[in-house]
């Protein structure tokens, strides 16, 4: 199984994050004229090298008018005699970027609310996936925000500097994820840091408010490094994106990647990332959560459904059933594993008419799955090939044969039996 470690024992930045994984591409380069490709005005990325106590990585720069967000808001510390003594990279994304009375500091940028957010990300050069995770990621800092200034989640309003600079590094990790394509990601216990942080609203502990929130239900411990190891887009990357938090598991490693800070400690300040092999399990536990609908139009279950998957659900189906009354109902099912239960039992309440969910432990068998991209006729076409249990399957990814009917002006089946037949 394709697995991808992280080692967080030095905390997790969006930027750190960024730099580990770009080190796992075989041609990063590439990918950095892409990044830069995706259409998110005023900024731009750049790689560095930088040495942690000896060990060579990636530096990842966001730059927003060319310039780093920790430029921006020095010049703006300088000017009005306030100091942020910020022990993480350019981050400056969390409690102070809540503030509207700050508008009158920065008089060259606006303030965005989720809702323009979204716009930002509607029209960025990448695939419908892709904007997804970013949102559901963005919404995850946006809630947390929400929580810890007692405020409706439209209310908050993002500073522009720092959420083009949280926003770029948010899209940055969605896009990797999906070039890398991972079957799971596991994540060490999250090291946060300890002491207190310097941010508009005064000094607050460490983990900040907003990364302690983010964070409930996933392993973190503090240590004598004082200062914040870990941003809440670092923790809303971690939290969406990982399937379990725990060891390493044993793998046959194929890259490393080493993504650099820009503090220096008595250990490394890097997030490092592992990409490998782990042996496909017989079977995994899962659970299964159904609920009876009997109020919700085609289209509702049809959005309810889409939701559910976004929270983490592997599965999500539904069958016609007959109700009390004999009043014909549907049933929605979703299948998940345990560390997505919270999220995807959200989605059901919150998308969904129900008022109650029904839960069963199940056991799910899967076959050993790897994407690989095959030269034909046509061009280049993903395919997932899917083995074990004595079989081997091949099967073309739909959106690429849709692509080449589409540009053909071929059937959908016409497409795919080419291809089958030259892969097999």
């Amino acid at each position: 199984m394709k697995t991808l470690y992280l080692d967080c024992g030095m905390g997790a930045a969006g930027d750190m994050l960024t730099a580990a994984l770009l080190e796992l591409l075989p041609e990063p380069d590439i990918f950095m004229e892409k990044l830069n490709g995706i259409g998110l005005r005023h900024v731009s990325f750049e790689k560095t090298a930088a040495t942690k106590c000896g060990i060579t990585g990636t530096h990842m720069h966001v730059l927003v008018d060319g310039r780093e967000e920790s430029e921006i808001l020095a010049e703006h510390d300088h000017a009005h005699d306030h100091h942020h003594d910020h022990d993480h990279e350019h981050h400056h994304d969390h409690e102070h970027d809540y503030h509207e009375h700050h508008h009158e500091h920065h008089h060259d940028y606006e303030h965005h609310s989720l809702a323009s957010i979204k716009e930002i990300i509607d029209g960025l050069n990448v695939s419908e996936k892709v904007k997804g995770d970013i949102l559901a990621v963005y919404q995850i800092v946006a809630e947390a925000e929400a929580h810890v200034h007692n405020r409706e989640i439209h209310e908050i309003h993002f500073h522009e500097v720092g959420t083009l600079d949280a926003v770029a590094d948010v899209a940055a990790v969605c896009l990797l994820m999906e070039q890398l394509s991972p079957e799971q990601v596991i994540a060490s216990p999250v090291h946060v840091g300890s002491g207190t942080v310097h941010c508009a609203h005064g000094i607050l502990p460490v983990p900040a408010p907003a990364t302690a929130f983010i964070l409930r239900d996933v392993p973190i411990y503090g240590g004598e490094i004082r200062g914040e190891l870990c941003t809440p887009t670092g923790a809303a990357l971690l939290k969406y994106f990982t399937n379990r938090f725990g060891k390493m598991p044993v793998m046959r490693t194929e890259a490393i990647g080493y993504g650099m800070g820009n503090k220096d400690f008595p250990v490394a300040n890097c997030v490092r990332a592992m990409l490998g092999e782990t042996d496909s399990q017989d079977s995994e536990t899962m659970l299964e959560l159904s609920v009876n609908i009997d109020d919700m139009t085609a289209e509702q279950l049809a959005y309810a459904m889409e939701r559910i998957y976004e929270a983490g659900a592997v599965e999500v189906f539904t069958m016609p059933i007959g109700m009390k009354k004999s009043r014909p109902g549907t049933l929605l099912q979703a299948i998940c594993s345990s560390d997505r239960r919270e999220a995807v039992v959200e989605a059901f309440f919150r998308h969904t008419s129900t008022i109650g969910i029904r839960e069963t432990e199940t056991r799910r068998y899967v076959l050993k799955r790897q994407i690989r991209e095959v030269k034909t006729s046509f061009g280049t076409v993903r395919v997932k090939y899917s083995e074990g249990y004595g079989v081997t399957r091949k099967k073309p990814e739909y959106e690429d044969l849709a692509r080449i009917a589409r540009e053909k002006g071929l059937s959908l089946a016409e497409v795919r039996e080419t291809v089958m037949r030259e892969i097999s």
